[in-house]
């Protein structure tokens, strides 16, 4: 999400197995994993202060559906677009987000109350749909490790804390509420600061790509 995709000449990088350039494919996967990290951080947000500011009312509770499959949808184009040299990981982080959307769908329409009501009363349900967020727990730790991003180090255990903690009973509605206004907070700080980074970097070095498509052939 820059305002220029394509540089005016092509540099040509050197990677650690040799040399290469970033096309205006590389850049605009980049444009699209950016993208769906900003609407599924908006999503969780808006959701996020929808339950926090007005409560669990019917109509709230209604609209966090659809609010959940956007955040879904997009959380799932970046784990397309996003770039991770070892494959396995990122078959595995897609596989993880494949696992939680599946769940989602069948409680979603199996249960006679909204889906968010379900998963808080049913906190069981979080082995299913809980994947969906190990994927994302997926790119903080990715974007951490990567790039040492303070908001990022905060998010890849608050996450697992914040939904293990209630699976177990372990924290109090309070606590709940602010540990996940925390979230949405970070979340949207982490999903602003990538738009501006530069888009190379996201890319990599492309000759590492190479070089182990290589060796898996």
């Amino acid at each position: 999400m820059t305002t220029s995709l394509q540089p005016s000449e092509p540099v040509v990088y050197q990677g650690q197995f040799g040399e290469f350039t970033i096309t205006e494919s590389d850049r605009i996967g980049v444009v699209i994993y950016r993208a769906g990290l900003v609407v599924a951080a908006l999503s969780f947000a808006i959701a996020s202060n929808l339950i926090l500011l007005r409560g669990a009312s019917p109509s709230i509770l209604n609209v966090l559906t659809p609010l959940y499959g956007l955040f879904c949808l997009a959380l799932g184009v970046s784990l397309v677009t996003i770039h991770i040299y070892l494959a396995p990981l990122h078959r595995l982080l897609q596989i993880f987000w494949g696992i939680g959307c599946i769940s989602s769908i069948v409680l979603a329409f199996s249960s006679n109350e909204p889906l968010a009501l379900y998963i808080y009363n049913h906190p069981i349900s979080l082995f299913g749909i809980g994947f969906t967020f190990a994927a994302l727990t997926g790119i903080y730790f990715k974007e951490a490790f990567c790039f040492n991003r303070l908001e990022t180090k905060f998010l890849t255990p608050l996450v697992p804390m914040l939904l293990l903690g209630h699976i177990v009973g372990f924290w109090s509605t309070d606590w709940e509420m602010i540990l996940l206004g925390l979230w949405a907070v970070l979340f949207i700080v982490f999903a602003l600061r990538k738009v501006l980074q530069p888009i190379p970097p996201d890319i990599g070095d492309k000759s590492v790509f190479e070089y182990l498509k290589k060796k898996r052939v």
